[in-house]
């Protein structure tokens, strides 16, 4: 199983990026995926994820109205499009999946399965 992120760069604040994640390794339309970022001396933290049967998708409060998730199974590829960026998005950015959704959602059911490597995001002032 493998996940390769990216997208990631420098932006001024109120800016766009979209990055990418493919996947490859696995049956790809049955695993659910997942965004999280991690600031320098913090911990990982959810970003968004997209339910592979439904299409649902969740969002952290912080990135609500800005970020948007979506697939696209033809090209095994989950994306993160993330407009109005604020310098508080400033963060690395990984891509990941699960069999289970809560997982992704939340820590409190267990680790999520895998993990891509992160893309460096930075959001100028």
């Amino acid at each position: 199983v493998q996940l390769q992120a990216s997208g990631g760069g420098l932006v001024q604040a109120g800016g766009s990026l979209r990055l990418s994640c493919v996947i490859s390794g696995y049956t790809y339309k049955y695993w659910d995926n997942g965004w999280f970022h991690q600031a320098p001396g913090k911990e990982r933290e959810f970003v968004a994820a997209i339910d592979y049967s439904s299409g649902r998708v969740f969002y952290a409060d912080s990135v609500k109205g800005r970020f948007t998730v979506s697939r696209d199974n033809s090209k095994m590829t989950v994306y993160l499009q993330m407009n109005s960026l604020k310098p508080e998005d400033t963060a690395v950015y990984y891509c990941a999946a699960d069999k289970e959704l809560s997982r992704l959602v939340s820590s409190d059911y267990g680790p999520v399965g895998h993990w891509g490597q992160g893309t460096q995001v930075t959001v100028s002032s």
